[in-house]
């Protein structure tokens, strides 16, 4: 589980032995706001930093899902979500 943002008031922590007899992990990300995302995102485009994804189709997330439970995947997934958007028009018309 990954922490992203906290409330401003105090917030009880989780029950600590559940996580540790679970196996689960806790952690936090101090990403930033609005203004520091985009001053990253605008750095990396000047930089030709870019990630390693391998995007597929809404149609292929079962099969991108066997492949990580087989340990077959080099990149991240991720999901083209104009396919979705294909997807329905597909169902709407054979409707």
């Amino acid at each position: 589980m990954t922490l992203v943002g906290a409330p401003a008031e105090p917030h009880p922590s989780p029950a600590v032995f559940n996580l540790i007899f679970k196996r689960r992990s806790l952690a936090g990300s101090l990403i930033g706001g609005i203004q520091e995302t985009q001053e990253m995102l605008d750095f990396c485009a000047e930089h030709g930093i870019v990630s390693d994804i391998e995007v597929i189709d809404m149609q292929y997330i079962n099969e991108a899902y066997e492949r990580m439970l087989k340990g077959d995947v080099k990149y991240r997934f991720v999901i083209d979500m104009a396919s979705l958007k294909q997807e329905v028009s597909a169902d709407s018309n054979a409707a």
